[in-house]
């Protein structure tokens, strides 16, 4: 969390970017077993009734890293031996980053652990993007192991590197990355009481909010900062959108303004980078920094 000490820093210079994102590939297991567990009533009744409850197990994978959302893979029914091959896409912003892998049997009772194993964004990079990890459960090894592959992709102010076709894409995978940086609105007017600005910044469908300003003794409500940043990762197919991106100034729900940015516009700006005060209506201006990199394959 970014804290600011100094009234004067300008959070554009630093705010910390991602330094790319990680192409993570579910592999195979092998030697899965089913923890043995107690049995509830339901998951009695279950086995005695319909047999739903079954020995071998239905596994699928969590994978989590870092802030990222939690990725999900398919489930491979009635095997011991699952493969997956499935991929996904995480932002890294830093090669520390914990990636933490939860197999589970997909059960009507109620889903179980299987095993869980964990690798850094690090290890698996200077393992040559490929690792056999240990399962545990409830902290002993299993036995079972988790094949995983990975590949990085750096961030680049390239704009043809934005359409090119990496190793291993599917219609999800991420070909750039949006960055919009909210610094501060100025010039704001009315009863300081009555005032609850915020900024609202629209991308297509992608819509983001900075936090609700309001008054209190020693701020200035009238120019209040929010140091804020919104990451859109994109894809081939938000690409080919290419919609304009939208400032929005609100008064707790109420629009008091707004500007359109068209993507082309950053696109031509030097380095991709747009960084200007936006004139949103009334006087009023928001300090914003709109970006957009590509991705290039790490050597």
């Amino acid at each position: 969390m970014l804290v600011k000490l100094d009234a004067q820093n300008d959070y554009f210079k630093t705010f910390q970017p991602h330094l790319g994102f990680v192409r993570i590939t579910i592999g195979r297991a092998t030697g899965i077993v089913q923890p043995k567990k107690e049995k509830t009533g339901v998951s009695k009744l279950l086995s005695k009734v319909s047999n739903i409850v079954k020995d071998v197990p239905d596994c699928y994978v969590k994978v989590k890293l870092g802030a990222e959302p939690e990725w999900k893979s398919s489930t491979q029914k009635n095997n011991t031996e699952p493969e997956w091959n499935e991929t996904h896409d995480f932002l890294v912003s830093d090669f520390e980053q914990l990636i933490a892998l939860d197999i589970q049997d997909d059960d009507l009772a109620g889903d179980d652990d299987i095993g869980l194993a964990e690798t850094t964004v690090k290890n698996i990079l200077l393992n040559n993007g490929s690792q056999e990890l240990p399962l545990t459960h409830k902290g002993e090894q299993t036995g079972a192991r988790l094949v995983i592959h990975a590949q990085f992709y750096n961030f680049v102010n390239d704009v043809n590197s934005l359409s090119t076709q990496t190793e291993g894409s599917t219609k999800d995978s991420i070909t750039g990355i949006a960055t919009v940086l909210i610094g501060s609105v100025s010039n704001l007017q009315g009863n300081r009481d009555e005032l609850k600005p915020s900024v609202q910044v629209t991308w297509g469908e992608k819509k983001y909010q900075t936090a609700v300003k309001s008054y209190t003794p020693g701020t200035d409500i009238f120019n209040p900062a929010y140091d804020q940043a919104f990451r859109i990762p994109l894809t081939a197919e938000l690409l080919a959108g290419q919609a304009p991106f939208r400032i929005t100034l609100l008064n707790a729900k109420d629009e008091s303004g707004s500007m359109e940015i068209p993507f082309q516009d950053v696109l031509n700006a030097p380095g991709l980078v747009k960084e200007e005060n936006f004139d949103v209506g009334n006087g009023v201006s928001v300090r914003a920094s709109l970006s957009v990199h590509g991705v290039q394959l790490a050597q």
